[in-house]
């Protein structure tokens, strides 16, 4: 049998959808060595979905980590429902979890793999093949449930995480950079998928892509360099770049000047000649246009203005 390292197996499923789920976490920080990954991270998540924004290396990961109990935090306090995190078991009852390195049983079938899973979280024979075939038609991987697990497509497999990180029926689903190496298409239908589930569950979603927290979470926390620089709702993120964001119609001669006078967030070339979409708190003396900002805008403008101003 395959033994996959670091893998989350979730503790024996009795506990029933929560309407007033809530996550809790306060000053947490989490060391490696002298390395510091998160530094007095608070932050309160409730019901529906909420992305979890940040670079690479931003502390994402390692927040979802201590979250699904597979990490312990150095420092700090969280509870899941009203229960401490220190109780593994009990928060293990209640947490899905799809981890960014998602691997699986590659030599099993589909269903194999799932029942598999369900076995080592004790669920009762019949619940778990009734709930198997369910989450399979959920998720549209019914029809390949006897394909191998090491023959689905990167997009199947990252459904199927999702199948597996609901199996044992969580209040609590926490997917980390879930669309990573999807197609657009993919990447859609996944978003999708998630916003369904987050009706009567807390849905974490960790990515760098802000593109996938726009379409689909209400609230949004941002981390940077271990700390949470920003929690609030998507509108107000957005807002922050409120009369920055410009369109500078350029010649291509013109390109190095630009670049090195304004954030460039975007580049369109043509036969007329070059348009920049950038960020500026001064309006631009160039030729240009004043633009609606988008999430990743109000991010952009937000991760400048904690490195002492708009980056070039």
């Amino acid at each position: 049998m395959e033994i996959l390292k670091d893998t989350f197996i979730p503790s024996r499923a009795h506990v029933p959808y929560g309407k007033n789920n809530e996550i809790v976490i306060r000053n947490l920080s989490k060391n490696y060595g002298k390395k510091t990954a998160l530094e007095n991270v608070s932050v309160t998540i409730h019901s529906g979905m909420y992305g979890l924004l940040g670079r690479n290396g931003a502390g994402k990961t390692s927040l979802m980590r201590i979250l699904a109990t597979l990490s312990e935090a150095s420092g700090g306090e969280i509870s899941m429902n009203g229960i401490p995190i220190k109780e593994t078991g009990k928060i293990r009852e209640i947490v899905g979890y799809l981890p960014q390195d998602f691997s699986f049983y590659r030599g099993m079938s589909v269903y194999g793999a799932m029942d598999y899973l369900g076995l080592l979280s004790e669920i009762p024979d019949k619940i778990r093949r009734e709930r198997i075939l369910a989450l399979l038609e959920q998720v549209n991987l019914k029809e390949d449930m006897r394909t191998k697990v090491k023959a689905l497509s990167g997009g199947m497999k990252r459904r199927l995480g999702i199948a597996q990180a609901l199996l044992h029926n969580p209040q609590i689903l926490i997917v980390d950079e879930p669309t990573a190496g999807l197609d657009p298409e993919e990447r859609i239908r996944f978003r999708n998928l998630l916003s369904e589930f987050a009706e009567d569950r807390i849905v974490i979603l960790s990515t760098h892509i802000s593109s996938d927290v726009e379409s689909c979470c209400e609230n949004i926390g941002v981390l940077n360099n271990g700390k949470m620089i920003w929690n609030g709702s998507t509108e107000e993120l957005v807002g922050q770049a409120e009369g920055k964001v410009y369109l500078i119609s350029a010649a291509k001669k013109q390109d190095k000047q630009i670049k090195e006078k304004y954030a460039v967030l975007n580049i369109i070339s043509s036969q007329s000649g070059t348009q920049y979409r950038v960020l500026s708190d001064e309006e631009p003396e160039e030729k240009h246009m004043l633009q609606s900002p988008t999430l990743e805008d109000g991010y952009m403008y937000l991760l400048s203005q904690r490195s002492g101003g708009i980056e070039r």
